[in-house]
């Protein structure tokens, strides 16, 4: 006789707090990484000069700037792969009570 695998238990639904921690977490931390390396390499006032010399921004600023740039990217990007690995229950779910998923 083949033993059955045993069935995970069903998990309740992950609160909000844990899901917008899970997206912004690790977008934060790669920000930073992201934001050091950039800028060992490039001066922010050497890109306002090329972009908007117009314009005049400090290199704090700049460093500011570029962090929540690269912030708002990542989130963006754990957002989508948050969204991706739904299970397919929960998205059928949302269309059949005619929610967006």
């Amino acid at each position: 006789m083949a033993a059955r695998a045993a069935k995970p238990p069903e998990q309740g639904p992950t609160p909000a707090s844990q899901r917008v921690g899970a997206i912004l977490w690790p977008s934060f931390f790669v920000a930073g990484v992201i934001t050091t390396v950039f800028f060992t390499i490039e001066d922010p006032e050497r890109l306002r000069e090329i972009t908007f010399p117009s314009l005049q921004l400090s290199r704090e600023l700049g460093y500011s700037l570029g962090f929540f740039l690269f912030w708002m990217a990542t989130a963006s990007s754990s957002l989508f792969t948050w969204i991706l690995l739904r299970p397919s229950w929960q998205v059928k779910r949302g269309f059949r009570a005619g929610n967006a998923p």
